[in-house]
C-alpha cells in the first residue's frame, strides 16, 4: 500500500492477489495481538464480491485500506481502525438500512471468537457504526476510519466518474429523477461541511481535490 500525497493516484485494488489481502488481514491482527482467523477473510472477499455490489466492492475496500495504511500511526487503536475497515461494507444489501448494524455485529462475533475483550469488540462496533456517516465522528480513530472511506470523493477524474456510476448501478431501482435528486442533496452535504475530512492527515492530503470532484459533479 502506497502513501497517498496531494497529486498521487488511488491505490487500486482491481488486480490485488490473494497474498496481498492476507497480508493486511494478517496486519489487522497482528496489531491486536490476536490470531487472524482464515476462514473468515475467505468469508470477506465473497462478501465484498457479490453481484448486487457495483461500488462497495474489493476495489473500494482496496483503496480505502491503501489509504488509510500510512495514516495508522495517527491512530489511539490501529488494529481496531484497520479491522473495522475491513468489516465497515462486510454486509451490503442496496435496499437495506441495516447494513453497517450487521456489519458491526458480524466483526463482534469475530473479535469475540478470536479470545478479545469486550471492550475491544465494543469500540470496533463503533467505529463500523461511525461509517453510516449520519454525524461527524468522534475521537481520532473514527476520524481516520470515516476519512479513508471517504476517500474516494477526492479520486482522479475519472475514477470519480466510474465511482458515480457504480453508485448509480447499486440504486439501479430508485427512478432516476428521484435518484438524481437524493444524489444531488448527498454530494451538496459534502459540499457544505466546513471539512470534508476530519483530520489534519487527509484534510491536507485530499480536501481540494474532494471539493473539485464535488464542485463539477453538482454543476459548479
Amino acid at each position: 500500500m502506497t502513501q497517498v500525497g496531494p497529486g498521487a493516484e488511488m491505490p487500486s485494488a482491481n488486480d490485488a492477489s490473494l497474498q496481498t489481502w492476507q497480508a493486511s488481514w494478517d496486519s489487522a491482527w497482528s496489531a491486536l495481538g490476536a490470531s487472524a482467523p482464515p476462514p473468515v477473510l475467505a468469508e470477506l472477499l465473497q462478501s465484498y464480491s457479490e453481484p448486487q455490489r457495483h461500488y462497495h466492492t474489493l476495489q473500494h475496500l482496496g483503496e480505502a485500506l491503501g489509504l488509510l495504511q500510512p495514516a495508522l500511526g495517527l491512530a489511539a487503536h490501529p488494529g481496531e481502525v484497520a479491522l473495522a475497515l475491513w468489516f465497515h461494507d462486510a454486509v451490503y444489501e442496496t435496499q437495506a438500512k441495516d447494513n453497517e448494524a450487521r456489519s458491526a455485529d458480524w466483526a463482534v462475533a469475530v473479535v469475540r471468537g478470536q479470545g478479545l475483550p469486550a471492550e475491544v469488540a465494543g469500540r470496533v462496533h463503533g467505529l463500523i457504526m461511525a461509517t453510516c456517516h449520519a454525524a461527524q465522528p468522534s475521537g481520532i480513530d473514527a476520524q481516520l476510519l470515516v476519512d479513508a472511506d471517504l476517500g474516494i470523493l477526492a479520486a482522479d477524474p475519472l475514477r470519480f466518474a466510474e465511482y458515480e456510476l457504480q453508485v448509480r448501478a447499486e440504486y439501479e431501482w430508485v427512478p432516476l429523477p428521484l435518484y438524481r435528486a437524493r444524489r444531488r442533496e448527498v454530494l451538496q452535504g459534502f459540499m457544505q461541511r466546513e471539512a470534508i475530512y476530519c483530520t489534519d492527515w487527509f484534510r491536507q492530503r485530499l480536501e481540494a481535490r474532494a471539493r473539485c470532484n464535488l464542485a463539477q459533479a453538482l454543476g459548479l
